[in-house]
């Protein structure tokens, strides 16, 4: 595996369904040092994987087996291969460039390198007040329950080290699953940085995402892991990467 710039490989998990038209401008902002790209197609009825297979030769494809972009990502994640996993969207709105923020952070010393729209150099052109204010209700309950210091709790742009996985132990099918890592990070007492993350809107087609059932789904799994887990006994180490 190619070791530079950083001395850990890197994979990129890229979830996919019926994103063909997307993955040219996704596949573009990917740096060519990463050592793995795993595409999670969630059996696509368009181009997708040929598209994917086209842009990148040496593109590892995973076939999801159920449903849910949960479901995707943990497959995903245990394919992966290399010291590093980094999670991306394939409809545009997450940038790979960012890719070399996220894994300096983690070489710097986090075990978790979490993604922020509302960190200080992040922003976003794709959230609705809605959803900004359902995130915001949402960071601040988590924080409230688990002593985190969350600044963006539903955002999708993660990295971590893979030695990691088994501590958060993965185990939902839908969007929620960002809200379980997060959760699940800082249970496991892992060290987690925010790294500011511009957010871009989707370029082509339709979000899967519903703001309403999807804010449901992640409440519940706030309060389910509450109930679940004992109580963090030290507040998670939560800080702004420089």
């Amino acid at each position: 595996m190619n070791k530079q710039p950083f001395a850990a490989s890197v994979s990129v998990i890229v979830p996919a369904m019926n994103e063909a038209a997307n993955l040219p401008h996704v596949f573009a902002t990917l740096p060519d040092w990463i050592d793995e790209v795993i595409l999670v197609d969630g059996n696509s009825t368009d181009d997708t994987v040929a598209v994917a297979r086209r842009l990148r030769p040496d593109l590892r494809v995973v076939v999801q087996t159920r449903r849910g972009k949960g479901n995707a990502l943990i497959e995903g994640f245990a394919a992966a291969r290399g010291d590093i996993i980094v999670m991306i969207d394939a409809d545009g709105s997450t940038d790979g460039r960012e890719i070399r923020s996220f894994v300096a952070t983690l070489v710097n010393g986090a075990d978790f390198a979490k993604g922020s729209r509302y960190a200080p150099g992040g922003g976003s052109d794709d959230l609705s007040p809605i959803r900004s204010l359902g995130n915001k209700f949402l960071t601040g309950l988590t924080n409230l329950l688990y002593g985190t210091g969350y600044t963006d709790l539903c955002y999708g742009y993660n990295a971590f080290w893979a030695r990691h996985l088994d501590a958060m132990e993965l185990d939902c099918d839908g969007f929620e699953i960002e809200t379980l890592m997060n959760v699940r990070a800082a249970q496991a007492g892992l060290v987690i940085h925010e790294v500011p993350s511009h957010e871009r809107s989707r370029i082509h087609g339709e979000s899967n995402l519903h703001a309403v059932r999807d804010g449901w789904r992640v409440l519940k799994t706030i309060m389910r892991e509450r109930a679940r887990g004992t109580a963090v006994t030290a507040q998670a180490q939560v800080a702004l990467a420089k």
